[in-house]
């Protein structure tokens, strides 16, 4: 059985992706123990709500360094929806606040101007953008559940893996080495959702 850090920022219920990790064979650490993060060797960083609020949260409970050491270290490390737009340099949601600078490129709202409803909720495709460990037996335009009114957009395109059309055309997954990130929520995206998780579990 896979064990996996889950990492509590104290900003949201972690209940659902934690019962989508069991769901699939992992055993889940919930904690926001630095010191069981630093020593975890595959872990998972959710986020809901506002980008500065869940980077206080991080930082509140000395959990950056800690999630920086995983990545350094090599081991898999997937962040989801806020927990994959903390991974980059910087977010303009309420004000601009600094991210794990993990990966390159910053996190933005939706234009206005755009003719699409704003947050983003809901059920939208993925399109791949290459071969990818996450999207292993995922089908290509397969069904998955956002909800965010902020998107990353990446400096490096070959950090995309996959994106999703909504007003334009954006990032929704992305991958360096052993960091990765969906903007979408698979523990509420059902059979597609699990399968990406049970393939972030199997990544090297």
């Amino acid at each position: 059985m896979k064990e996996v850090i889950l990492v509590d920022a104290g900003t949201g219920n972690l209940r659902s992706v934690q019962k989508a990790l069991e769901s699939i064979g992992a055993n889940v650490l919930r904690t926001d123990d630095p010191h069981k993060i630093s020593s975890g060797e595959r872990v998972v960083l959710p986020g809901v709500g506002a980008f500065g609020d869940f980077m206080s949260g991080l930082r509140a409970r000395n959990l950056e360094s800690a999630v920086k050491d995983i990545t350094a270290r090599g081991f898999p490390l997937l962040g989801i929806c806020v927990g994959m737009q903390a991974l980059f340099d910087v977010g303009e949601e309420m004000g601009e606040h600094k991210g794990l600078g993990l990966l390159a490129g910053k996190v933005i709202r939706f234009a206005e101007s755009l003719s699409v409803k704003i947050p983003h909720t809901g059920w939208n495709q993925i399109e791949a953008k290459k071969d990818a460990p996450l999207f292993n037996q995922v089908n290509d335009g397969a069904y998955v559940y956002f909800n965010h009114s902020y998107y990353c957009q990446p400096r490096n395109s070959s950090d995309v893996i996959a994106t999703t059309d909504y007003g334009l055309q954006y990032a929704c997954a992305v991958q360096h080495e052993n960091i990765f990130g969906v903007q979408f929520h698979p523990e509420k995206s059902q059979s597609v959702g699990l399968r990406i998780l049970k393939n972030f579990l199997e990544a090297a």
